[in-house]
């Protein structure tokens, strides 16, 4: 596989070089939570931690003592500053809009926000749900909530009211902020309507702010529901953010599980935003003349992290966009880019398969030139689908940060820095300094180079999870029960992220996949992200995702699913699937043959692009789906897969 060294002219100016990042790993490695204390010293600071770090297995505490305000650090600090001019947020409307907040303006509608929950009667400690789309007012909504110390549980706009319900029930939420309605692809989805008949049975909300965004008639109910233009209007800029302990709950975010109700993932303050004040800054290498892009949903962590409290904290400028990466055309992403100057471009990879089944001419037609660095986010990277990224979109001169981190983890773990690492398509590389990250056998064992294993993290990060909300032993059964305190080896007890991974003999990290999307034919245990990758290579195909189902003889078999390229819909199909299983033969090996190759229009997707193997694998076992479908994107993706087989 071909490495890519970082470009000289990037390493001129990079904030990191080779020898300062062998450096940090070596502290980080010696002694992670002295690592983390010095990272911990360019925050703002109300009182200092009198203890770095506190462990009770399974739980830990960072920074124990010190207190602090998240938005005071994502605003107050810059705004006494020159930066109290510089665009905080440029945002685009999906009809056109443009909207522009300097640190400054962003600060005072955060105290206007703050004043206006703390009127309402929200005390710190109450959770607020926000059940928003990509608009300022979001942004605005989650920092005013870290400011009066409210934990904010942020619902991604585009889930149900029955998923909206089971969030603000099981958060126990006294607020609801909202809007009338969000725009996506030209249509207009109704929030408030969506709010209103989640909390017909619901008795803990005594609010709704309902920010205005179209111009659709909207019900009120008296009583509990207020317009957001309505009281910000009267509310004062003035707000004195308070000194909240570092451990204090920040937010609740929801990651859906395979089955059950979904798990209420708890973030407290310090820890998180040293993380992901420090991950932004080196590993996106910012500066204060970026123009920053994460195309993530403020509904997700990557929202979390990476559009507000990581940039923010920096000081950098984000581009915030409301719709769809193909409305009204295909080349909405490149168009923007363009227009604002992006230098940072951070999105996902099954965005990136998208842009590739589009065709190249949409980037091809802008001028892309600002861009300095790229990013991918949200599962492994296939090498084609990294190439490509490279080739097109950065013009071979761009480095990329392929980052893995999770909900849980808070912030980025693994990834490249960018101007010391040499990156290989296909793995995020090596453990950020002070993430103690393994490969190891069930017994614990450290797996021997190119050795498939399970990935563990060896010592807590500030920035991981502390509980599932109101579960705590759903936390320890989920994290922590794969590798426990064992005192014969002197183990501490290992996070197990889930994941099935390699290390190859550089010490770069190999993604394999979710330990249950490694399967086990005739006796050999192969990674499906693998399968997919070689699947993907082919020049017809866009997306796969490969499954497995029993088999009498073999253990399993393997089901592909692909979709096809748009320049490969007169292909004959009988002939693509003879060539697709006799490339996945070339390239892995006989055994890894797909038994089955499924066309499909789209695979089932999460909202954040997650495709949902999961739901795959209960189609090809069981015919029906018993799972959590409440994160997928479209139901109807579903029934069209039922019954579409190779007869």
């Amino acid at each position: 596989m071909k490495s890519y060294p970082p470009p000289k002219e990037f390493v001129a100016t990079a904030r990191i070089k080779h020898s300062a990042l062998e450096k940090l790993r070596k502290e980080g490695i010696r002694s992670p939570v002295e690592f983390w204390e010095r990272q911990a010293e360019h925050l703002l600071w109300k009182k200092r931690w009198t203890k770095a770090f506190v462990r009770k297995h399974p739980h830990v505490q960072w920074f124990v003592g010190g207190t602090l305000n998240a938005a005071e650090n994502c605003l107050d600090r810059h705004v006494t500053t020159w930066r109290k001019t510089k665009a905080a947020l440029i945002w685009e409307g999906e009809p056109g809009e443009i909207r522009t907040l300097t640190y400054g303006q962003l600060h005072s509608e955060v105290c206007r926000c703050a004043n206006v929950l703390t009127e309402l009667g929200v005390k710190k400690g109450d959770v607020v749900a926000i059940y928003m789309g990509m608009v300022p007012e979001a942004v605005i909504a989650m920092l005013a909530c870290a400011r009066i110390g409210a934990t904010h549980n942020v619902v991604f706009g585009g889930f149900s009211a029955d998923a909206l319900r089971e969030r603000v029930i099981d958060s126990g939420a006294v607020c609801v902020i909202t809007q009338d309605a969000a725009y996506r692809r030209g249509d207009t989805v109704l929030l408030k309507s969506a709010v209103d008949e989640a909390l017909s049975k619901v008795k803990s909300v005594k609010n709704v702010i309902v920010y205005k965004r179209t111009t659709l008639s909207t019900p009120m109910k008296k009583g509990r529901d207020v317009w957001w233009h309505d009281v910000m209007c009267t509310a004062s800029i003035v707000h004195k953010a308070p000194a909240l302990p570092s451990e204090h709950p920040l937010f609740i975010l929801y990651t859906s599980g395979s089955t059950g109700k979904p798990k209420g993932i708890l973030h407290t303050t310090g820890g998180y935003l040293v993380q992901t004040t420090w991950t932004a800054q080196n590993v996106f290498d910012l500066r204060d003349d970026d123009i920053y892009f994460c195309t993530a949903d403020i509904g997700w962590v990557t929202g979390h992290s990476y559009i507000v409290y990581g940039p923010l904290s920096n000081g950098a400028t984000i581009v915030m966009y409301e719709g769809a990466p193909n409305w009204p055309k295909a080349d909405r992403f490149w168009d923007m880019i363009e227009r604002h100057r992006v230098t940072i471009f951070y999105t996902a990879p099954t965005a990136i398969r998208a842009f590739m089944k589009w065709g190249d001419q949409w980037p091809k037609a802008h001028d892309l030139t600002s861009l300095r660095l790229l990013g991918t986010v949200g599962e492994p990277i296939n090498p084609e689908v990294w190439k490509w990224y490279h080739d097109v979109i950065g013009k071979e001169r761009c480095p990329i940060v392929d980052t893995w981190w999770q909900t849980e983890t808070g912030a980025i773990m693994i990834a490249p820095i960018p101007g010391a690492t040499t990156t290989v398509p296909g793995t995020a590389t090596q453990p950020l300094p002070g993430i103690l990250a393994d490969v190891v056998h069930k017994d614990g064992t450290s797996c021997k180079a190119n050795e498939a294993g399970l990935l563990v993290i060896k010592h807590p990060w500030p920035s991981i999870a502390r509980t599932v909300y109101g579960n705590d032993e759903r936390y320890r059964q989920a994290y922590w029960s794969e590798f426990p305190p064992d005192k014969r080896s002197g183990r501490d007890g290992w996070y197990f992220t889930g994941d099935g991974a390699r290390r190859d003999a550089d010490g770069n990290i190999w993604i394999i996949g979710r330990v249950d999307d490694v399967v086990n034919v005739s006796g050999h245990r192969l990674g499906t992200a693998e399968v997919e990758s070689a699947l993907v290579a082919h020049p017809a195909i866009a997306e796969a995702a490969v499954v497995a189902r029993p088999h009498e003889i073999k253990g399993q078999a393997l089901v592909a699913f692909v979709t096809l390229k748009s320049s490969a819909k007169n292909v004959q199909l009988e002939d693509l699937r003879e060539a697709l299983r006799k490339r996945v033969a070339d390239n892995i090996g006989h055994i890894a043959k797909p038994d089955e190759i499924r066309f499909a229009e789209a695979l089932p997707k999460t909202r954040s692009g997650k495709i949902m193997r999961r739901l795959l694998r209960e189609l090809v076992t069981a015919g029906t789906i018993s799972g959590d479908t409440t994160t997928l994107e479209d139901l109807s993706v579903i029934e069209s897969l039922k019954g579409n087989d190779e007869e």
